[in-house]
């Protein structure tokens, strides 16, 4: 199975960043290295982006905040975002998913979806 297959069976991956932020910088090393397709909403950019990012982290713009399909994530680890998604792709990753990820060749992110379903 290709990255990209298993890609269209995760959910909307959201990362809110703002310019010069390390956490966010760091982040979105690790996120490029899973190579987990993400989207990213610069907060100093869009309104409505900070507006979120205050309505889950108690009023402050705390970045990053990630979302995970319904989750809402305030600076998390790759472990967290990885525990996020394993419970929001629970049902939609099988067995059969998990057999095709150990063939030879998965890439970084077959690895780290079989680290998911593994656990």
């Amino acid at each position: 199975m290709t990255d990209t297959v298993l890609a269209n069976k995760l959910p909307p991956i959201t990362v809110y960043w703002r310019p010069g932020c390390p956490f966010c910088i760091s982040l979105d090393r690790s996120m490029k290295k899973s190579h987990l397709p993400y989207e990213k909403r610069n907060i100093w950019e869009e309104p409505e982006a900070a507006s979120f990012v205050r309505g889950v982290a108690n009023g402050n713009e705390i970045v990053p905040t990630v979302t995970i399909g319904a989750q809402s994530l305030v600076n998390p680890s790759m472990s967290q975002i990885v525990d996020a998604i394993g419970q929001e792709t629970e049902g939609s990753l099988n067995q059969a998913d998990l057999s095709q990820l150990t063939e030879v060749g998965a890439g970084p992110l077959g690895k780290l979806l079989r680290r998911i379903l593994t656990r």
